[in-house]
């Protein structure tokens, strides 16, 4: 097959749209008395509570120390049990290891390919203390149904929606329903503040937990102090770390916050595109789009489904890039990982998920992209089905 590139320019599977706003708010705080945790942090968690119509906001440095706070506000400890889906980031069970607890991987939906809730009930034990469910692309969980098992056994549920800032569960947006709910601002995601990550709850006992948490375990709040020597002091009463976001990252933030809509609705729209023109190829599989939530389509993966062609999945991947096409798989299932496999965990774990990693190629998706970008994509991808289904 010709391997000529079909563009004269990379197209990468997710970028960043920064425009003179954002840099001129960036500038702004370079210029203010604070760089790091300051007014403009607290401002950007308002405006994300607010976004999502929660209570309280907990920033952090990036996701993935926003998932280790919220299983820290949890109470999450040596020997519990939490149950969390295999197609996702390590992330989100990483942050369960940083504990003492242990990641329970549940299989997945083979439609929608997030976590399936009739599996979950078949994982508790009197060890579990939670489900980390995962937004995966941006499609919402069933969190109706996963709620209804965590409150039959006394769960908390931290929803990882790093992928669905904007989407919607029963015309409820993410991030305003589960116990807590974590976002990213990573580069690739709805919204950039270079690395970052938030919590979002409606309970103040994890929020005041989350913030100390971020902070080395410190208090400066004399009701809270054991002891107070004056006005500079200040306790630590936990081992915490040191997670806080910049005023800097939260002013880009802030900033890229005002697009939101405009930027999930080009999403939208590239969706769209590829659905309709994917949709009448028997040897790939379109997203399937649950009817009760809306997917705010952080990912476009489509599926093989036919032999040849996952048999091919490795050349059509190469194809596609030699072509300037910036295709990518997500994910890997985080218990294949080397690191997994020495903590014990075994193929053959979620058929459903591994069978999935096996068929799936991500395709370009982020709101700088043009309908041309789109169009390039479209026609990349049948020309290479094509050539292999013959």
């Amino acid at each position: 097959m010709d391997h000529k590139p079909m563009r004269n320019t990379y197209l990468p599977y997710g970028r960043q749209w920064i425009d003179n706003d954002d840099i001129e708010a960036v500038v702004n705080v370079l210029k203010s008395d604070y760089l790091t945790t300051g007014p403009a942090v607290s401002k950007f968690e308002q405006e994300i509570a607010n976004y999502v119509g929660a209570k309280y906001a907990v920033s952090f440095s990036n996701g993935t120390a926003a998932l280790h706070g919220a299983c820290f506000a949890a109470g999450i400890s040596i020997g519990d049990e939490v149950i969390t889906t295999p197609i996702t980031f390590a992330a989100s069970a990483n942050c369960v290891l940083y504990l003492g607890g242990k990641p329970i991987f549940v299989d997945i939906d083979p439609k929608t390919y997030n976590i399936n809730p009739k599996e979950i009930e078949k994982q508790i034990t009197n060890k579990t203390k939670a489900i980390i469910p995962v937004d995966f692309t941006g499609q919402p969980v069933d969190l109706e149904e996963i709620y209804a098992i965590a409150k039959k056994y006394g769960l908390v549920v931290i929803e990882d929606a790093a992928h669905a800032l904007g989407a919607k569960y029963k015309g409820k947006k993410v991030g305003s329903i589960s116990d807590m709910t974590m976002f990213s601002f990573h580069p690739v995601k709805h919204i950039t503040s270079g690395e970052g990550g938030m919590i979002t709850t409606n309970n103040k006992e994890y929020y005041e937990k989350m913030l100390q948490f971020r902070s080395h375990g410190i208090t400066r709040d004399p009701n809270k102090m054991i002891e107070n020597h004056g006005p500079w002091y200040y306790e630590m009463q936990f081992l915490g770390f040191n997670y806080r976001l910049t005023d800097i990252q939260a002013a880009l933030g802030t900033s890229q916050l005002k697009k939101i809509d405009q930027f999930i609705e080009l999403r939208k729209k590239y969706a769209e595109m590829y659905n309709a023109a994917f949709a009448t190829i028997p040897q790939i599989t379109i997203p399937y789009q649950h009817a009760e939530a809306e997917s705010s389509w952080h990912l476009y993966i489509i599926r093989l489904n036919q032999d040849l062609l996952k048999a091919k999945r490795k050349e059509i991947v190469e194809h596609l890039l030699s072509m300037n096409i910036g295709v990518n798989v997500h994910y890997i299932p985080v218990y294949l990982l080397p690191y997994y496999q020495q903590l014990g965990f075994q193929k053959g774990l979620c058929p459903q998920a591994e069978a999935l990693y096996e068929e799936i190629i991500t395709l370009p998706l982020f709101p700088k992209m043009s309908e041309l970008d789109v169009s390039d994509v479209i026609q990349a991808v049948k020309k290479i089905v094509s050539y292999y289904s013959i």
